[in-house]
Order: C-alpha cells, then sequence, then structure tokens
C-alpha cells in the first residue's frame, strides 16, 4: 500500500514547488515603444549672392607656334638650342650646310643670266634681220627692173632667152630671199615671248632657291620656347622634314569643350561684351574667354580661353581644370552635393527635429570650402536661419525624425 502512495507523493510535491515558484516569480519589465532617429549634419541657411561656376577641363595650346621644317634636303650644320630653352627673337635656331644651299641657287642664277643674254642676242639679231630686209627688198627691185630691161631686148632681139631665163631667176631668188627675211622678221615678237617666258620661269626657279637658302638658316621670329627637337648637327634631313619647333612665351590659349546647355549663355554674354574669367582649380593661372570655336560636336562646342598673365608652370599639351564664372544669382544658398536628393530637392530640420521636404531650383555649381564642389540652389520657403540636412539619408522624407550631430555653417566663396 505504501509503495503504489510513493508516486502519487512525489507528484504531489512537483506540483507544489511549480506553483510556489510561479507565485514567487519577477514581474517583467513594461516595455514601451520607442520612435527611431537618424543622426545628420545640418547647414544653417544664409541667403546671399553668389556666382556660380561653369567647371570645364581644357588642353594648353600654342596658336602661334612656329613649326621649322627643312627647304630642301641637306645636312644639318649647326643646331645651338636644345628642347625647352628660352630663346630671344633673332637668335639661331638651325642651319642647313651652305654646300647644298647655295649649289641650286647659283646654277638658278647662272640659267636667268643665260636667257638675259639670249634676249639682248635676239634684239640686236632683230635689228640687223630688220636692216637685212630693206637691203633684201632693194636686191628685189633691183632685179625686178633688170627683168623689164632684159624682156625689152629680147622683143628686139637683142639679148637672148638665156639671159631672159636668167633674169627671172634672178628675181625669183629676190622675191624667196625677201619672204625668208620678213617670215624671220615677223616671228620676232613670239620668240620674244618664248625667251621671256622662260626667263621668267627662270627667275621663279632662281627666287625658290634664294628662299630656300635663306630658309636653311632660321632664327627664331619671337621670343619662345623651343619643343620638338629632331635633328642633331650632322644628320641628313629630306626636304621638308621637321627639324623643330618653337612656341611663344606670351599668347598661350586653353581650349575647352563647352556642353551644350551654356553655349546660348555663354554666346549672348559675349555679344554684349561681358568680360568672362576663369580660374585654375590648380595653380590660380587666370584666362579670359574670346569665344566660341565655328565648328561644333554632338558632346558641344570648343572654348577659347587666352591666358591672363604669366604661364607660371603651363606647357602646350598640359590638361588644366578651371572654373569659368557665370552670372551671378540672389538669395542663393550653396550646399554639398551631399545636400540634395534626387537633382531639386533639400530637406530642411524643423524645431522637432523632424524633415520637411523643400523642392529647389538649381543655378550650377562653386567652389565649397573644402575644395569641392557644390551646387547652388534657391528656393521660395528657404529663409535665413533655417536648417537643412547635409547628410544623404536615402530613406529621407517628410517626417522622419533626426538628431542634429553637428553644423556644416561655412560659406564658400562665391
Amino acid at each position: 500500500m505504501i509503495k503504489r502512495l510513493i508516486p502519487l507523493l512525489i507528484l504531489a510535491l512537483g506540483v507544489a514547488a511549480f506553483m510556489a515558484l510561479r507565485l514567487t516569480r519577477p514581474e517583467p519589465a513594461e516595455v514601451s515603444a520607442r520612435e527611431r532617429s537618424w543622426q545628420v549634419e545640418t547647414l544653417t541657411v544664409e541667403l546671399a549672392e553668389h556666382a556660380p561656376v561653369l567647371p570645364l577641363f581644357g588642353e594648353i595650346v600654342a596658336p602661334e607656334r612656329l613649326e621649322v621644317v627643312a627647304p630642301l634636303a641637306g645636312r644639318i650644320a649647326e643646331r645651338p638650342v636644345r628642347e625647352g630653352q628660352r630663346v630671344a627673337a633673332g637668335e639661331l635656331l638651325v642651319a642647313l650646310d651652305e654646300a647644298d644651299s647655295q649649289p641650286p641657287l647659283r646654277q638658278a642664277e647662272a640659267e636667268v643670266a643665260d636667257l638675259r643674254a639670249q634676249i639682248d642676242s635676239e634684239r640686236i639679231r632683230h635689228e640687223n634681220e630688220q636692216e637685212a630686209l630693206a637691203r633684201e627688198r632693194d636686191i628685189l627691185a633691183n632685179a625686178q627692173r633688170s627683168l623689164e630691161r632684159v624682156e625689152s631686148l629680147v622683143e628686139g632681139n637683142l639679148a637672148s632667152r638665156a639671159e631672159l631665163d636668167e633674169a627671172r631667176d634672178t628675181l625669183a631668188r629676190a622675191r624667196l630671199n625677201v619672204t625668208t627675211r620678213a617670215s624671220t622678221v615677223a616671228e620676232y615678237p613670239s620668240r620674244m615671248k618664248s625667251l621671256e617666258a622662260r626667263l621668267a620661269r627662270a627667275e621663279a626657279v632662281r627666287d625658290a632657291a634664294r628662299r630656300d637658302a635663306q630658309r636653311s638658316r632660321v632664327t627664331a621670329p619671337f621670343d619662345g620656347v623651343v619643343t620638338g627637337v629632331q635633328v642633331a648637327p650632322g644628320d641628313q634631313v629630306a626636304a621638308r622634314a621637321a627639324l623643330l619647333s618653337l612656341y611663344p612665351q606670351d599668347g598661350l590659349e586653353l581650349r575647352a569643350r563647352v556642353p551644350r546647355r551654356y553655349q546660348a549663355e555663354l554666346a549672348a554674354r559675349l555679344e554684349r561684351g561681358e568680360a568672362l574669367e576663369a580660374v585654375a582649380q590648380e595653380g590660380g593661372q587666370r584666362f579670359v574667354l574670346e569665344r566660341l570655336a565655328g565648328e561644333s560636336e554632338p558632346t558641344g562646342t570648343e572654348a577659347i580661353l587666352a591666358l591672363d598673365g604669366p604661364a607660371e608652370g603651363l606647357r602646350p599639351g598640359s590638361l588644366v581644370p578651371v572654373w569659368l564664372q557665370r552670372p551671378a544669382v540672389s538669395d542663393a544658398l550653396a550646399v554639398p552635393f551631399s545636400a540634395l536628393h534626387g537633382s531639386d530637392v533639400l530637406y530642411r530640420v524643423s524645431d522637432d527635429s523632424r524633415l520637411e521636404r523643400v523642392q529647389v531650383q538649381r543655378h550650377g555649381e562653386l567652389p565649397g570650402p573644402d575644395g569641392a564642389r557644390w551646387a547652388l540652389v534657391s528656393a521660395a520657403e528657404l529663409a535665413d536661419g533655417d536648417r537643412v540636412a547635409v547628410t544623404h539619408l536615402p530613406n529621407a522624407m517628410t517626417g522622419l525624425r533626426v538628431e542634429v550631430a553637428e553644423s556644416a555653417d561655412e560659406e564658400p566663396g562665391a
């Protein structure tokens, strides 16, 4: 009997222990729902006038660059300059050997002298031919009279038929001589024109040889920098072979492509005579927009900016990013691009630390205080003293609760 009660007793003790533990357990802490917030940095709104800039990336070129080529085939006798050397106007750059440049000139001058002598000889010959023609005509007249006398004598049986035939032959020979001499005199103008044409051609060859001889010794036409040296003294070069280049120390230009949406604005400002300046992002060199290229491409039109001031290390071929100034905008605010959601939305932080969507108008870009590119915007809803979030939140929306971590109140330069 006792053995049967033991299991029941154990079960009763277990139930009693469970009930005791349940009655003595601690009460769980009450959990209350709490709204999540996002940490953001803000910028205090201070509306002012700012001048946006157009970022351009261009190449330095030298429009007055001089390419020196060999006027004729020959050997390089002198090349006293080196790559990158600065030279003054009139300084020798390169010279060909005179043994190559002088013989063609002397040959051309001899040809001209020979043709001039031929022309003088032709004039003298023409004068002699005219005198000979006059004499031949006198002979012809004498032969005609002699024939008439012989004919009258033959009619009176005072002369033979042989004498008559001889007189006729003499008259015929006199006429042939007059015709030949007259033809020679008549051809004088054409012979002179032929000789004069040959002389003109020879003079052109002489002038070309003289020009090549002069160009075989090249001096700097302006103060400049030597570049593109491709020959050394003693080299044998062909005609029209490139020797070296020279560009002026002043007059460098920047060629940069302008997007199509800005072309009309820049063209209108140039038409009004406004001075459009650009500043290099590195180095601070200044440029002035002079004109737009005459041809365009689908990606835009090339703007031509002249260097204003010293080059300060710039060389043709250098790639230079610049800021081109655009018209100033009043009541505008500069913000980092991280503050923009999409292309035209900012979020203002309200007094109860919630985001408010603000639609803005983009006016371009300008350099920020951190050296990065900032966006220039404006909106009628913004006022001085407002705070806008500059931290980009992928889930940003009106009413989202935020915590202000730090304020970025530095103003960018206009």
